[in-house]
């Protein structure tokens, strides 16, 4: 199944073929389990604003840069653009509220998947929408050793967000490969519509409520209900139709 799916994604895009080279990473519901506690620090800070937001937003807006989701929010409750002061203190305001939670943990058999990448040769690389260091620091607690400083493209770099394709066309260039010499793990639809217009193989991953649909709907070519767990136990077999 997967063979004949790499096949078209190829066939498609007149690419030689995959040879894969590199892994990119999206990180919030990929390498960290942080949703949960991103969602409620949203819907808070939003109350705080008297803005209405729901999880299901938050979910659907994941990966863009935190000042693009305010002002989409703030715009729609208010009928006008926020401030720059506004859009500042909210989105400080929403980090305060996820620096009180209790600590964000490695998504389950992530370490499994990124060993299994190492094994392989491959590098990997994190592309995320978050410019949080407090969190983004966390995957060298977790992963040391995995993620390389200048292996990095997220939200302090000053290129647009995801749905672009900049992130991971930055990340291209970083890696000096060329978009069928990679691979995107992504589980949120802005960075599934990001990885695909930069001519990447998208593997999603769903690890929230929405409906694996969306995904496959915004071009994911890979979608995977059982999350990091179930990409953990058929890297193997998907793999050997990228590395060929």
């Amino acid at each position: 199944m997967y063979k004949t799916i790499i096949q078209q994604f190829v066939r498609q895009n007149n690419y030689p073929k995959l040879q894969l080279k590199g892994v990119f990473f999206d990180m919030d519901g990929v390498l960290l389990d942080s949703m949960g506690k991103h969602v409620a620090s949203w819907i808070q800070s939003m109350q705080d604003y008297n803005i209405p937001f729901t999880a299901k937003e938050a979910y659907l807006y994941e990966g863009q840069p935190g000042s693009i989701t305010i002002s989409k929010a703030y715009q729609r409750t208010f009928g006008k653009k926020p401030t720059v002061e506004v859009i500042e203190k909210l989105y400080n305001l929403k980090c305060d509220y996820i620096k009180k939670m209790d600590p964000i943990g490695p998504m389950k058999h992530a370490d499994k998947l990124l060993q299994q990448i190492k094994n392989q040769g491959l590098e990997t690389y994190l592309v995320t929408g978050s410019g949080q260091p407090s969190i983004i620091d966390m995957l060298d607690i977790y992963f040391p050793d995995t993620f390389q400083p200048d292996h990095k493209v997220t939200a302090l770099n000053n290129i647009k967000g995801k749905p672009a394709p900049d992130p991971y066309l930055r990340a291209l260039s970083i890696a000096g490969i060329k978009p069928w010499e990679a691979v995107v793990i992504e589980n949120a639809p802005l960075g599934v519509e990001s990885a695909v217009a930069a001519g990447i193989f998208t593997i999603a991953i769903n690890t929230g409520p929405l409906a694996s649909s969306i995904l496959s709907e915004r071009g994911a070519h890979i979608v995977l209900d059982g999350g990091m767990t179930e990409l953990n136990n058929k890297w193997e077999e998907i793999s050997a139709h990228l590395i060929s």
